[in-house]
């Protein structure tokens, strides 16, 4: 897979799984604020938090894949020309 394909699969998927971990954060709280035991809005809270931060790995990854592709770019054309 080229660095191109990458980056337009990570970062939408990154941002998608960031909003997904957003919901659930919202959820987890909803569930405090509804007076449901601690063990549950906890756990809810901690699963939320990591869909989160997985989102923002896969974004990261897709900057990163993005980059990769600037640099392969660029240095395409300097070659060609030689």
């Amino acid at each position: 897979m080229t660095h191109k394909k990458k980056w337009l699969v990570f970062a939408p998927s990154g941002l998608m799984v960031i909003g997904f971990g957003t919901c659930l954060v919202q959820w987890a709280t909803a569930l405090k604020q509804e007076g449901a035991p601690t063990a549950q809005w906890v756990g809810a809270g901690t699963v939320a938090l990591g869909v989160f931060n997985a989102g923002i790995c896969l974004f990261g990854r897709g900057v990163a894949e993005s980059v990769l592709y600037q640099i392969r770019e660029k240095d395409t054309p300097a070659q060609q020309g030689n």
